[in-house]
């Protein structure tokens, strides 16, 4: 009993296959909406999922016991709150410096500034680099490698030494082929001497992660002045200290500022977790347009396959009536319109997997985006295609299965 079902089963297979293949511009212009919903489906998840991942190890790097103390947000997602925290008071060395002294809970406390520069050595020169000013302690924190020479230290902030480290861009564009370590270079007019090199970190999302200079943040301030705010990096040293850590600071802060209790800070706290969580909320609020957007083309498919299943019936009236009179239940013949229907469904499904991974690793290749194309979300692709033929299958194949087979076998 089985065998004849799997039989049957092949055989209904077969002749979907063979309906498609003779009618081939038809079998196109069916398959069209299932094969861009799918494609569509695929090629979002894939790069939606790449940029997830992405995004976790390249661009939001801090560790698991980092915090970022500001004066506002570092990624504005509302013009109201950008506009109030322009309103309050700069963070200044001397809270960082008391940071440093008074929180217990805080393993590193650094200090950063920063602010676009060109850079020039000889005749070579790099526009719109990134300029910043650090504390000795930020590289402890942060996950730049040397690649030559040395990291700042404690004693070229204190004397506000005129040295540098420079990124793997800089080396590139003015130090082809030559050591920089001991040359010297001037940053918007001014001399430093390069002590150190970074290795090479790349992009993320096109932007090179490698063309800026630190120098000694308190160097940076004798140049620039005292009137930026300043940006603090916070380690706990544990992730299960990070709340602590975090509350220990904002007493501080608060208190030295003299913030009302029952006001809110007037500063901006952010970990890792809650810059991935905004990116999460984005990521998926992008997805689901998307998703509505391809299940529109999904839909539209499913009433052209609809509409072809419905013309099949009448053309194979006849053969309907045939195999009703032979002895075929109405059953049998709704089974075999509707895996006829989710095979062509099913067909469409395949070629639209393999459209959406060479649209997801085309964008990859000539945008240098990442993409993850994953199984789950290739069986996913397939599993809703043939959903598709099923649901609309099932009209056209209850059409057929209602034929009387005296008047069927009478049709022309």
């Amino acid at each position: 009993m089985a065998s004849k079902a799997s039989m049957e089963f092949a055989e209904a297979v077969r002749i979907a296959v063979s309906s498609l293949w003779a009618h081939k511009l038809r079998s196109v212009l069916t398959l069209l909406g299932v094969v861009i919903g799918i494609s569509s489906v695929i090629a979002v998840v894939s790069l939606i999922n790449g940029l997830n991942s992405y995004v976790a190890e390249r661009v939001f790097t801090l560790g698991a016991d980092v915090f970022i103390i500001s004066k506002g947000p570092n990624i504005v997602t509302n013009i109201d709150d950008f506009l109030e925290t322009q309103k309050r008071k700069e963070l200044t060395r001397e809270e960082y410096l008391a940071l440093r002294e008074l929180c217990e809970g805080c393993r590193e406390v650094g200090a950063s500034l920063s602010r676009r520069a060109d850079v020039k050595y000889g005749m070579n020169y790099v526009r719109d680099s990134s300029l910043r000013g650090y504390t000795a302690s930020i590289f402890r924190m942060g996950d730049m490698e040397v690649h030559s020479g040395r990291f700042l230290a404690e004693s070229d902030d204190l004397r506000s030494a005129p040295v540098c480290v420079i990124g793997w861009d800089i080396v590139e564009n003015l130090f082809p082929g030559v050591d920089p370590v001991g040359k010297e270079i001037r940053v918007d007019g001014d001399v430093y001497q390069i002590i150190g090199v970074a290795k090479k970190q790349g992009s993320a999302l096109g932007q090179s992660r490698d063309n800026w200079v630190v120098v000694p943040f308190n160097s940076y301030q004798k140049t620039y002045g005292t009137r930026q705010s300043v940006r603090m990096l916070v380690k706990a040293g544990d992730p299960q200290k990070l709340d602590r850590a975090m509350d220990e600071a904002r007493l501080i802060l608060r208190a030295r500022r003299h913030v009302a209790y029952s006001a809110k800070d007037d500063f901006h706290m952010d970990t890792n977790q809650s810059f991935l969580s905004l990116w999460a909320g984005i990521s998926s609020a992008f997805f689901v347009v998307l998703f509505v957007i391809a299940s529109v083309s999904l839909v539209v498919g499913g009433i052209v396959i609809m509409n072809i299943m419905l013309v099949s019936v009448t053309e194979r009236t006849q053969e309907i009536g045939l195999r009703k009179s032979l002895g075929a239940r109405s059953s049998d013949i709704r089974m075999q319109f509707l895996i006829e229907s989710s095979t062509i469904a099913a067909v469409g499904g395949l070629w639209g997997v393999v459209l959406g991974s060479l649209v997801a690793k085309s964008v990859e290749w000539f945008f240098d985006l990442p993409t993850a194309i994953h199984l789950w979300a290739v069986l996913a692709g397939l599993v809703m295609s043939t959903a598709v033929g099923l649901f609309f299958g099932v009209y056209p194949a209850s059409k057929a299965a209602r034929l009387d087979p005296v008047v069927a076998l009478r049709a022309e």
